[in-house]
């Protein structure tokens, strides 16, 4: 039987009661042993072994998941024998104590092997219907069949959970989130988070609360993070003038979307967020919110914005419904433009014309 258990082969207590810290601040339960020799039976079957040594006898086979975990530098030598056994990194505590978390928490979580992504959506102009859009694509990527994570980053927007109809259902909103370290994991946020199934798939959601303080930057990071890891469809909901928080999500998009009422004060103003967001260097595109007498046609707010557009939403009727109703409905241009913003994440060329 294959044994699940990450191996540490180390002989400096203090190096191993340091890890046993760490493994056990991310619930992990590892196999330890003195030497080499004792591990010899573990070697191929550990998913991950962290040592102190290399082996020098040439009896132990070669493997991946190896890494060489220190008190002190490697010198030159040491440097170059890692290298030459495979070793895939070095974390020399107790400063790389991320790269040993990291390691060990892939073993409990075991990331999946679906790509996750992650979308941002920010209004252009206020009153824009950012919420609406952002529930929207996490509400279309449950649907057909994935696993989505809504993120709630607007302090001040009243809780995304409003606009799901979500309000009364049990777990906990970001003030009573406590992320101690730098990393958590979807499994526990699954257990903690309200969630709703949503035709083949389901969705989880960290709204903010009618009061309280909002997330703190290393919260939204380790969130996010998480998310992708699991292979979710991870869908944040910015404010429109973005702090240290929203900046960890924009720093991790994949697409930034922009909700831009389709009028010359909502273009100019659109145009303005992106200036702001032009350093995080993400692929931006727009969702056009517009009466059917705007009067602007598809090219004019891509001239005025300076991206291109993604989805055409019309009757803002749809969004106001939506808002007004308790609730996210069915309303069909509204998931038809959540289409278009997700074929965008995956990296398609899809556009809405309504």
């Amino acid at each position: 039987m294959t044994d699940n258990r990450p191996l540490v082969v180390v002989a400096d207590h203090g190096v191993r009661d340091h890890v046993a810290r760490l493994a056990a601040a991310v619930g992990c339960a590892p196999r330890y042993v003195d030497d080499l020799t004792a591990a010899r039976p573990h070697w191929g079957d550990a998913p991950l072994v962290l040592l102190d040594e290399l082996p020098t006898d040439g009896g132990l086979p070669r493997r991946a998941g190896l890494l060489l975990v220190r008190a002190e530098a490697p010198d030159d030598a040491l440097w170059r024998a890692a290298v030459a056994s495979g070793v895939d990194g070095v974390a020399v505590l107790p400063a790389d104590e991320d790269t040993v978390i990291t390691a060990l928490a892939d073993v409990v979580e075991r990331p999946s092997t679906r790509e996750g992504r992650v979308l941002a959506v920010i209004g252009g102009r206020g009153g824009a219907g950012t919420s609406v859009l952002a529930a929207a694509a996490g509400v279309r990527a449950a649907r057909t069949g994935g696993a989505a994570l809504l993120v709630d980053c607007d302090p001040l927007g009243g809780g995304i959970d409003l606009v799901l109809g979500a309000e009364a259902d049990d777990g906990l909103r970001w003030p009573d989130l406590r992320v101690t370290s730098g990393r958590v994991s979807m499994t526990e946020l699954d257990a903690a988070l309200p969630s709703r199934r949503r035709g083949r798939g389901r969705i989880a959601v960290l709204s903010c609360d009618r009061a309280g303080p909002g997330p703190t930057p290393a919260a939204v990071a380790a969130v996010v993070d998480a998310g992708r890891r699991a292979g979710r469809t991870v869908v944040c909901d910015l404010p429109r003038h973005p702090g240290p928080a929203a900046d960890e999500v924009l720093n991790r998009a994949d697409l930034v979307v922009l909700v831009v009422p389709a009028d010359v004060r909502g273009c100019v103003a659109a145009g303005r967020v992106r200036e702001r967001l032009a350093s995080h260097g993400t692929r931006t595109g727009a969702v056009v919110r517009a009466r059917t007498d705007s009067g602007l046609t598809e090219a004019d707010v891509a001239d005025a914005v300076g991206v291109p557009v993604l989805a055409w939403l019309r009757d803002e009727r749809a969004v106001r419904r939506a808002l007004d109703g308790g609730g996210l409905g069915s309303q069909r241009r509204l998931a038809r433009a959540a289409e278009a913003v997700l074929a965008s994440l995956a990296g398609h060329t899809a556009a809405t014309r309504r």
